[in-house]
């Protein structure tokens, strides 16, 4: 049986506040199974007889609009997946091990047209940097607190039109790869 993570837009920002226990309990509604989450930003493991993804997602999302009464994008990745995206050293090792520096993984729901990601990657300054990877991108953020950048706010990334997407920091992203492997 298909295992999935669900990284889910926006829970537990804002207005968006939703307890784990009953975040599982929406995607046991479901009938998937094997449901856990992982910290309180939106992460959900489970399994299911599906390996349709997009019909995957699109349930959840409706499930979940219907059950919170606000839209939650969602962003399914398999354990397979997940280890992948872990272990990719998407930057210099200098960069990765600086304390001062930060990474971020993000996953849209597609791939990006061309010009989308040429374009995205272009909007690297002296502190961000940005590199994709099929349906992932990782952000490099050098320096400065994350929230203190102004990459995803500049005009040459507003005039991209990129799709929803949702960030987890690299570390979150490894301790979930470590805690649900993939399956031999």
């Amino acid at each position: 049986m298909p295992h999935y993570l669900a990284f889910l837009r926006g829970i537990n920002l804002g207005n968006r506040r939703v307890k784990m226990d009953h975040l599982a309990e929406l995607f046991r509604a479901l009938k998937f199974t094997d449901v856990q989450t992982f910290i309180a930003s939106g992460n959900v493991l489970f399994s299911s007889k599906s390996s349709a993804v997009a019909k995957l997602t699109s349930e959840i999302e409706q499930h979940l609009h219907a059950s919170l009464g606000y839209e939650v994008d969602t962003f399914l990745r398999t354990r397979a997946e997940l280890s992948a995206i872990a272990a990719f050293q998407p930057f210099a090792a200098a960069d990765l091990t600086d304390p001062t520096n930060t990474v971020h993984v993000g996953f849209f729901a597609g791939t990006l047209t061309p010009n989308q990601r040429s374009g995205l990657v272009a909007c690297r300054s002296a502190t961000d940097e940005i590199r994709l990877e099929d349906r992932n991108y990782y952000w490099l953020c050098r320096g400065i607190k994350s929230h203190e950048s102004k990459v995803w706010t500049s005009p040459a990334m507003r005039a991209l039109k990129l799709p929803s997407s949702s960030m987890r920091n690299l570390t979150t992203i490894r301790k979930l790869a470590e805690l649900y492997p993939a399956q031999a």
